[in-house]
Formats: C-alpha cells, sequence, structure tokens
C-alpha cells in the first residue's frame, strides 16, 4: 500500500470538495491509502455510504486547526500545529505517509515544509514545479511560487532538479532546459537572470539559453526556469487566457441555430481539445528539493483535479522522487 497524508480541510472550496477528490483517487488506485486529516466527523460521513473495500484504505487523521489563505507563514508555523496542514507533512516527516497532499495557502505550506522537513543536501530553497501543456505535450515549469525571489544559485539548482525529474521520471534523454526572460539575445533581462545565464551555461546541463513566455508552449524546450513570483504570474495567466477562450468558444456556438448546428457538428473535435488543455488534467505540483514529497494543489481545485493531484503525488512516491533527486545532485548526475 502506498500512504498518502491528504489536507481536506484547507483551500478556497468547502472540505467536502477535498474529501470527494481524496475518496475519487481511492477509487481510481487500489494501491493508495490515503489518511484524511481534517473534521473528523465529516471525513466519516463522507466514508460511511462507500464500499468497505474502499472505506478500510482510508484513515481518519483528526485535526482542531485550519491554516486558511489569509494566514501569515510564520503564524501558521508558530500557532497552528494542530492545523491539517502541518499534520500532513508531520506524517510525512514521521515515515506513516510517504507524501502529502494540500490545496492550502501557498506560502503557509512551502514555510512547513521547509520546517518540518528541510531541504535536501545541496538545496538551498524547495521550488513547485508543474507539467504545462505544449506542442510536444507538456513542458515541466519550475518555480511556480514558492520563492517570489531566486538567486542566481537558486536558479540553477532549480534547472538541476528540472532536469532530473524529466529525464528519469518522464523518460526524456537530455531535457532542453531555458531560462524564462523578456528577450533571448544574450544582453537582455537584470542582473540576476544574468548571473543565472552565466551559471547556467557553464553547468553541463542541456541549457539552450534564454526563453520567453510564448517558449513555454512552442515544444523548444523541456523545462523552463524562472522565480516563483514570475512563474506564478504566468501561469495564473494561462489559466486566466484558457477559461477566457472556453466561455468565448460556448458563447459563439450559441448565437444562432447555424451556430449551434456546427457548434454539434464540431463537439466531438472540441471536446478531445478541451480534454488535453483541461488544468485539471494538470493539478498537482510537486514541491521538489525538499527531504520529503509535498504536493501543491491548486486551491480553486474541485474533485476531480484534486484527485489528480494525489494522483501526483503517488507517481512521486512510486518513483522515490526524493531520494532520486538527493542522489543525482550528488553524483552530480544532472550535469
Amino acid at each position: 500500500m502506498l500512504p498518502i497524508a491528504i489536507d481536506v480541510m484547507s483551500g478556497d472550496h468547502e472540505p467536502r470538495e477535498y474529501v470527494a477528490g481524496a475518496l475519487r483517487a481511492l477509487s481510481d488506485d487500489p494501491q493508495l491509502r490515503a489518511q484524511l486529516v481534517g473534521e473528523p466527523q465529516l471525513i466519516t460521513a463522507a466514508l460511511t455510504p462507500l464500499p468497505a473495500s474502499v472505506r478500510e484504505r482510508a484513515d481518519v487523521v483528526a485535526a482542531s486547526q485550519v491554516v486558511t489563505m489569509e494566514d501569515k507563514p510564520r503564524e501558521a508555523i508558530r500557532r497552528k500545529k494542530d492545523s491539517s496542514m502541518r499534520l500532513a507533512v508531520d506524517l510525512v516527516q514521521d515515515g506513516r505517509a510517504c507524501a502529502c497532499v494540500s490545496a492550502g495557502n501557498t506560502g503557509a505550506l512551502t514555510a512547513i515544509a521547509h520546517f518540518v522537513l528541510g531541504t535536501l543536501p545541496g538545496v538551498e530553497r524547495a521550488a513547485i514545479i508543474s507539467a504545462i501543456p505544449a506542442a510536444h505535450g507538456h513542458t515541466h515549469m519550475l518555480d511556480l511560487g514558492a520563492n517570489t525571489k531566486a538567486t542566481p544559485e537558486q536558479l540553477r539548482q532549480f534547472a538541476a532538479m528540472g532536469a532530473i525529474i524529466a529525464r528519469d521520471v518522464y523518460g526524456l534523454a537530455a531535457p532542453r532546459i531555458g531560462l524564462l526572460n523578456i528577450g533571448e539575445e544574450d544582453m537582455k533581462g537584470h542582473e540576476v537572470v544574468q548571473a543565472a545565464h552565466a551559471l547556467l551555461t557553464r553547468s553541463g546541463l542541456n541549457y539552450v539559453g534564454f526563453v520567453e513566455g510564448d517558449d513555454i508552449f512552442s515544444g523548444t524546450v523541456d523545462v523552463v526556469v524562472t522565480d516563483g513570483f514570475t512563474g506564478n504570474v504566468a501561469l495564473k495567466t494561462m489559466e486566466g487566457v484558457a477559461g477566457l477562450i472556453a466561455n468565448r468558444m460556448r458563447q459563439e456556438f450559441q448565437s444562432s441555430f447555424l451556430d449551434r448546428l456546427a457548434g454539434l457538428i464540431a463537439a466531438p473535435v472540441l471536446r478531445r481539445a478541451a480534454a488535453g488543455l483541461d488544468p485539471r488534467r494538470y493539478n498537482g505540483a510537486c514541491m521538489v528539493g525538499l527531504a520529503g514529497i509535498v504536493v501543491k494543489s491548486h486551491g480553486r481545485a474541485d474533485g476531480v483535479a484534486f484527485a489528480r493531484a494525489i494522483g501526483t503525488a503517488a507517481l512521486a512516491a512510486r518513483h522515490g522522487l526524493t531520494a532520486h533527486i538527493a542522489n543525482a545532485l550528488a553524483q552530480g548526475a544532472a550535469d
């Protein structure tokens, strides 16, 4: 069995949405064991109508506190030691879970994870990495919000970890790495990206140089590296544009009888295209560089998307991601 600690209380939705996602993940993966951390009565009520084969793979872990989206990271560490988020991370630290998942406050989760688990040798700060839909399948992008600022050396470390994941988890022989910038020319960008560019050029990684925002989707690179502020803004912009396009398409296909008819004819193709770009398919971003597996779900994730984040945690655990990154960094295998 694969024990995953799941914070079902933190996020933008009601806890029942995350409980539903956890139960969906249990049904999808017969090897999964879920440690549901939160309000016992709520969790137990959701478990009651399920088949015994599912219930017996779910453990209830009581938590008396919840980290809200408004809580500051330092306060979450100091004053909410019995929160569902903290207890989920504690389960990983204690060895009772091989990974944890939370849809809660990113800053608080990052701070708690660093405080409880610490980082791997040679890693200064953990980074959030996720797959982004692209022309060639997907691009791995980091950092997506763990660090609003990053030093040149930290960006080099992010690149090394991204390369390890793309190569050893997703099977890319020599992942192409790009550093996000306002232009591809060597003279473009501020001091930090210029210094990081110099480090990456000498690193031995398959570094192709600066890339721009449209390269995230073009397939010209496999790993895009940036600081968490820029990465998170880019990610939220992608989500907003995707939502705008989807809404506009729905409106246009309802404008007239002929438009509705065209919509019916095109529906199968549109559904396939939408499925490939559905943000729920890509929910679940690993915090790489920690001495334990922590997966951040989108705060607004519904049950389907939250189940996908749990699946991401299970994938990382099955690959022994933490030990794998630690060994590769120690051996210099990423360079």
